[in-house]
């Protein structure tokens, strides 16, 4: 009966001792306890072999603004004055340099043959030349015809050409015909050039004795079908001012050429062609070639040769 009271006296002499220990640091602040390190935010750069400095590079940086500062700001542009663009475009007064180089040129643009009926053989040509700087030139121009070996019109041109104009120059000199009839000598003033749309244009103004005047207007035109084939076109007008019948010429309007040549440039020296010509005499020039008929139309075949 003892021992139980024993155990349980023990008991509660070891919850008296015990309750002070336990309650000691009532009513005080306990000390925290040290907190553990937060893990870093997940770097978008990890496991990359090293890291960029943007902000090293000037990335970020506003535009108009420099990435260093120590750097001095950019200088604007300059306003573009007159005085620039008077420097930047000089007025050359359409041409800078003029070449004083002699040079020529030499065109056979007909030599041609036709069958003429009861009259033979018939045999063509128109050639011109010239030779001269790019403003000052010599001109040389002839053309005519020969039918069963016989000079039935023949003409030569020994003019001065001088440049007024791009592609145009101002002619003057004299023209002998010969041929039919008595040969006939005119001094001749006109132009020559080339015309927008890439026509060439010749018109020419006569004028002899015994106040004889005539006047003759020619224009060429090319197809190029490819670049050998070659069409040319040809209209060619011829008007006097006075009949001259010993040379079968009446006052008016005299004649009409027109013709198309299709050549092949073998080189663009040397071009073989054929074509068909036609010519119609008018007004009081018909009437004086009447009898050897008015109208011509003929088949043609020749060359042209330049150098």
């Amino acid at each position: 009966m003892q021992r139980p009271a024993l155990w349980f006296g023990a008991m509660l002499f070891a919850g008296t001792c015990m309750a002070p220990a336990w309650g000691q640091h009532e009513g005080h602040a306990m000390p925290a306890l040290p907190e553990e390190p937060e893990e870093p935010a997940e770097d978008p750069h990890a496991g990359h072999a090293g890291h960029v400095d943007h902000a090293a590079m000037g990335h970020g940086v506003p535009a108009g603004q420099d990435a260093s500062p120590d750097m001095a700001p950019r200088e604007p542009i300059p306003v573009v004055t007159p005085a620039d663009r008077a420097a930047a475009f000089p007025d050359v007064a359409g041409h800078a340099v003029h070449d004083t180089a002699v040079h020529s040129f030499w065109l056979v643009d007909r030599l041609e043959a036709w069958d003429g009926d009861d009259d033979g053989t018939g045999v063509g040509w128109e050639a011109v030349a010239w030779i001269g700087t790019d403003l000052d030139r010599l001109w040389l121009r002839t053309e005519g015809e020969r039918v069963g070996g016989h000079t039935e019109a023949a003409s030569l041109e020994v003019l001065y050409g001088r440049a007024i104009a791009p592609w145009w120059d101002l002619l003057a000199g004299v023209r002998h015909e010969s041929g039919e009839g008595p040969s006939r000598t005119f001094a001749a003033v006109g132009v020559t050039g080339l015309s927008p749309y890439l026509f060439e244009l010749d018109a020419t103004a006569y004028f002899g004795e015994g106040g004889q005047a005539g006047l003759n207007l020619e224009a060429e035109y090319e197809t190029l079908f490819t670049n050998r084939l070659i069409g040319q076109w040809r209209v060619e007008a011829t008007a006097w001012g006075k009949d001259d019948p010993s040379r079968r010429i009446g006052a008016g309007l005299s004649t009409v050429e027109a013709g198309f040549r299709l050549r092949y440039e073998i080189r663009r020296e040397f071009a073989p062609y054929i074509g068909v010509a036609w010519e119609r005499a008018y007004g009081d020039t018909a009437d004086l070639r009447r009898a050897e008929g008015i109208e011509d139309t003929r088949l043609v075949a020749g060359a042209r040769i330049w150098f």
